[in-house]
C-alpha cells in the first residue's frame, strides 16, 4: 500500500470510527434522560428504579399457581408449566356473611348507625378461635362472635384500654388501664380490676419506652402473655419510680408543647421488673419467685408458655446481658425451675423462645461457639444434640417439619449478603443449599412442598420469580419485574468487592462508578454508612436507590463497605465493638478508602461520609478521629453513648461506671477539637429516641473549640424527617454541600472561616 493510499485508508477508518461515536453518543443523547435533583426527591412522581412484581403467588387450592396481569388471571400448572382455566369468580366480590352480620351487630347497638358501624369493623385490636374479635371504637372496647346478634359493648370508660388481648379461648379480655391490670368476661361484660395501685410510675401488663424499643420491639408495648389453655395470664410488671425523665420539646406552637418521658441513660437506674399470673376465672394473682436473681439487676426479656399451658417459660439477663437464663415457673405456686444459663465475655443477644416439638424436646438458639446455631434439648434442660454447626451463623428457622424430620432455615454459609434457604434433617445430617445462585431469595412452598416460588435479586438482576422444585432446581422464570426508568435513565450496576481490612478479615463491598467512567479522571468518593452491630450496609440485592444513580451520574464514587462488626458473618465478627464503639469500625471504613484509593481515578482528597442514628454518630466519630474525609453530614447521632438508653448501650458498652474509659474514647463530644473537613449535623428536634441534646452538645463543643460547621434542625421531626415538604430540604442541603466540598477541589474552594481565623490569629497575621 502506497503512503497516500495508507493516508487516505487511515483518514477514512478515523471518520468512520468518530461517526459511529457520534452516532452512538447521539443515540444515547436521545435514548437516556438526564437525573435531576428534582427527579430523585423521593416525592410523588420521581424517578425510582425498583417496582413491584407482577402478582405470582400460590392459587387457593394450593397446587396452582396463580398470576394476575391487570384484570387478567392465569392459572399455570407447575408439573407441566401448561395454563389452565381458573375457576370462574364472582363478577363483583361479595361481603362474607360473617362481615354482613358483623356490620349488624354493631348497627344493633344504641347509638350506631351504619357510618359508625363501618368505621367500629375497621378498628378490630384482637381475634381468638371461631371467628371471635375485639375491637376499639372511641377509645372503649367491643366484643362479638359470630353467633351473637348484637356486638358487646365491654367498656364505657373516659381512659383508654391500653393492649387490649383475648384469652385463646376468647372468654375474657384483658387490658391495662391507668396502670392497672384488668379482665374482662366477654360473655358477661363484666369487668374486674386485678390491681389497684398502677399508675403512671407503675405499670402491670404494660411496657415503658426502653422495653419496647429495645426488648420487646419498637412500637410493642404489650406486657400480657396468656397461656394457650386460657387458664392463665402472665404479666410483666415495671416500676418506672427509680427511672429519670427526659423532656422533648415541640417548639411549633406558641404554648410549648411538652412530653416527659422515662428515658434511662446508660449508667441510669432502669425500670425495676417483676412478673405475675393472673388465675382467669377467679383473677387471683401470685408473683413469679425471682429470689434467685436478689441483689442483682436483672432483664426479663421474653416471656411464654410451654405447649400445654403448664410452665411459663422466661429468659431474664443481668444488666449488661454477659448471661441469659432460660427458667421454667409454676402457674399456680410461682416457683422458679432454672434449666440453664448461656454466657458470654462480651454479650449475649436474645434468642427466639424454644420452639417445642411433639415429644416435649425443644429447639433452642445459641452463639455459644462464636456463630448462631439451633440445639435440641430435651424438656428438663439438658442437652441432647446439635442440629446445625459450623463457621457461619444461622438466621432464622423457616419451618420444622417433625413428620419428615426436616429443618427450613436460612443462613449466612453461601453468603453473609444474601438471603439463602435451606433443609437438613433434625439430627443435623444432609445439609442442602435450596437456593444456590448468590443473591437475595424469598421462598414460598406449595402446600405439599413439591415446589416452591423464589422471588430473586441481585445487585445486578432486578426482581423476578422462579419456580423451583423440591431441591431448589429452577424449572422457568415465571415473571420479571418491569422498571420503566430503566429505559429512560441511565443506570450504573454497583459492583461487588472483596476488601481486606487490615487485620486481613474480608469485608463485602459495593461501588457505583459513573456511566460514562474515564480511569485517565480523578472522582470523589461518597460513603454511606450505618456500621451498627450486626447490620450491614451492603446486601446482594437489587438497588433501587436513585439518589445514589444521581450521585454516579454527577461524577461521585459510591462507595459502601460492611465493616466487621457489621458484616453479619457470626458474633465473633461482631464483637469487635464490644466497650469501644465506632474504633474499629472507622479503621475498617479507612481501609476500604485506602484500598479504593489504590487507583488513580479516586480522588482521597474528597472522600465524603453520612449516615442516619449509629451511621450519624460514626459520620461524626470519622471526621473528629480521621484525617481522611472532606465532608461529613450526620443525622440524628449519638455524640456521646452517655446520652443514649441503658439496654441497648449497655449490652455493648458496659455501664459508663464500668467502662469509663470505653465512653470518652467513642466520645465525639469529647473529640470536637479535633474535627478534620466539613461537618453538616441533621437532627429532629422532637426526637424521642436519639434526643435532639445529642446534637445542642455537639453543637457547643464544636462552638467552644472554634470549628465551624453547619447545623440544621428539622422543627416537630422525631427520629427521621417525615415531612415531604422538610425531606426535600434536607436533600438540597446535602447536595449543596456535597458540591461545595466533593464536587469542588480543595484549591478551589472558598477558605473555611474557623481555619482561616484559627492560622491567622486574633490579630489576623499569620
Amino acid at each position: 500500500m502506497t503512503t497516500r493510499r495508507w493516508l487516505r485508508s487511515s483518514v477514512i477508518k478515523s471518520l468512520s470510527a468518530a461517526l459511529v461515536v457520534l452516532a452512538t453518543a447521539s443515540a444515547h443523547s436521545q435514548e437516556y434522560k438526564k437525573l435531576t435533583l428534582e427527579a430523585v426527591s423521593g416525592r410523588k412522581g420521581s424517578v425510582n428504579f425498583s417496582a413491584p412484581l407482577p402478582p405470582t403467588r400460590w392459587a387457593r387450592d394450593g397446587i396452582h399457581i396463580e398470576q394476575r396481569v391487570g384484570e387478567l388471571v392465569n392459572w399455570l400448572d407447575p408439573k407441566t408449566l401448561a395454563s389452565i382455566e381458573p375457576p370462574k369468580e364472582p363478577e363483583a366480590p361479595q361481603p362474607s356473611s360473617d362481615q354482613a352480620a358483623l356490620k349488624q351487630a354493631f348497627e344493633k347497638l344504641p347509638g350506631f348507625d351504619a357510618a359508625s358501624a363501618e368505621k367500629a369493623m375497621g378498628s378490630r385490636v384482637a381475634s381468638a378461635a371461631d371467628g371471635v374479635m375485639l375491637f376499639r371504637f372511641e377509645s372503649d372496647l367491643f366484643f362479638w362472635k359470630p353467633d351473637q346478634d348484637c356486638a358487646l359493648r365491654l367498656t364505657s370508660s373516659p381512659e383508654i384500654e391500653e393492649n387490649p388481648e383475648l384469652s385463646a379461648d376468647g372468654k375474657f379480655a384483658s387490658f391495662t388501664r391507668g396502670g392497672d391490670f384488668f379482665l374482662c368476661d366477654t360473655r358477661s361484660a363484666k369487668e374486674r380490676a386485678i390491681t389497684t395501685d398502677g399508675s403512671e410510675s407503675l405499670l402491670y401488663g404494660m411496657l415503658d419506652w426502653v422495653y419496647q424499643e429495645e426488648v420487646f420491639g419498637r412500637g410493642n408495648f404489650d406486657g400480657t402473655f396468656w397461656s394457650p389453655t386460657s387458664h392463665h395470664v402472665s404479666i410483666l410488671v415495671l416500676d418506672e419510680s427509680p427511672v429519670f425523665e427526659f423532656t422533648v420539646v415541640d417548639h411549633l406552637p406558641n404554648r410549648l408543647d411538652v412530653e416527659q418521658t422515662p428515658y434511662p441513660k446508660s449508667g441510669d437506674p432502669n425500670p425495676a421488673v417483676r412478673l405475675a399470673v393472673v388465675k382467669a376465672r377467679s383473677g387471683s394473682l401470685r408473683w413469679i419467685d425471682l429470689s434467685r436473681y436478689e441483689g442483682g439487676e436483672i432483664l426479663i426479656v421474653r416471656v411464654g408458655w410451654n405447649p400445654d399451658g403448664s410452665r411459663l417459660v422466661l429468659l431474664v439477663q443481668d444488666r449488661e446481658q454477659r448471661w441469659l437464663d432460660l427458667d421454667y415457673a409454676d402457674p399456680d405456686s410461682g416457683k422458679l425451675t432454672h434449666l440453664f444459663r448461656e454466657s458470654s465475655p462480651t454479650w449475649v443477644d436474645i434468642p427466639e423462645m424454644p420452639r417445642w416439638m411433639k415429644d416435649g424436646s425443644f429447639l433452642w438458639e445459641s452463639e455459644r461457639t462464636g456463630y448462631r446455631h439451633l440445639y435440641r434439648y430435651a424438656a428438663d434442660g439438658k442437652l441432647l444434640h446439635p442440629v446445625t454447626s459450623g463457621e457461619w451463623p444461622l438466621r432464622s428457622v423457616q419451618e420444622v417439619d417433625e413428620t419428615n424430620g426436616l429443618l427450613y432455615f436460612t443462613a449466612a454459609l453461601d453468603s453473609a449478603i444474601g438471603t439463602h434457604y435451606y433443609r437438613t434433617r433434625l439430627d443435623g445430617s444432609e445439609l442442602k443449599s435450596l437456593t444456590p445462585e448468590p443473591g437475595t431469595h424469598s421462598i414460598e412452598w406449595n402446600g405439599a412442598r413439591t415446589y416452591f416460588l423464589d422471588r430473586f435479586s441481585s445487585l445486578a438482576t432486578p426482581p423476578e420469580v422462579r419456580l423451583c422444585n423440591a431441591d431448589g432446581e429452577v424449572r422457568t422464570i415465571l415473571c420479571k419485574v418491569d422498571i420503566p426508568a430503566l429505559k429512560e435513565y441511565r443506570y450504573s450496576t454497583p459492583e461487588l468487592l472483596e476488601i481486606e481490612n487490615r487485620d486481613g478479615f474480608k469485608m463485602d463491598a459495593t461501588l457505583i462508578k459513573p456511566h460514562d467512567f474515564d480511569p485517565a479522571l480523578q472522582y470523589p468518593i461518597w460513603l454511606p454508612t450505618y456500621s451498627g452491630p450486626d447490620a450491614p450496609s451492603v446486601r446482594n440485592a437489587w438497588s433501587g436507590s436513585s439518589f445514589d444513580q444521581f450521585l454516579a451520574q454527577e461524577g461521585i464514587l459510591v462507595l459502601q463497605v460492611n465493616n466487621k462488626s457489621s458484616s453479619t458473618k457470626g458474633k465473633c465478627t461482631v464483637d469487635a465493638c464490644y466497650q469501644r464503639f465506632g474504633v474499629e469500625e472507622l479503621k475498617d471504613l479507612e481501609d476500604a478508602l485506602d484500598h479504593v484509593c489504590e487507583n488513580a481515578w479516586a480522588d482521597p482528597t474528597r472522600v465524603g461520609i453520612t449516615g442516619w442514628s449509629y451511621g450519624g454518630f460514626m459520620t461524626a466519630f470519622a471526621l473528629t478521629h480521621s484525617s481522611k474525609f472532606a465532608l461529613g453530614i450526620a443525622g440524628a447521632g449519638v455524640y456521646d453513648w452517655r446520652l443514649y438508653d441503658t439496654i441497648y448501650t449497655e449490652r455493648y458498652m458496659r455501664t459508663p461506671q464500668n467502662n469509663p474509659e470505653g465512653y470518652d474514647l467513642t466520645s465525639c463530644i469529647k473529640a470536637a477539637p479535633d474535627l478534620h473537613g466539613h461537618l453538616v449535623l441533621i437532627h429532629g428536634t422532637m426526637d424521642d429516641n436519639v434526643h435532639f441534646q445529642n446534637s445542642i452538645q455537639m453543637a457547643y463543643a464544636l462552638q467552644k473549640a472554634g470549628k465551624q460547621f453547619d447545623f440544621m434542625p428539622y422543627a416537630g421531626s422525631r427520629h427521621g424527617v417525615g415531612d415531604p415538604e422538610l425531606r426535600w430540604h434536607q436533600r438540597v442541603l446535602a447536595w449543596r454541600a456535597i458540591e461545595e466540598h466533593l464536587l469542588r477541589r480543595p484549591a478551589d474552594r472558598d477558605p473555611d472561616p474557623g481555619e482561616q481565623a484559627a492560622t491567622q490569629g486574633p490579630s489576623g497575621d499569620r
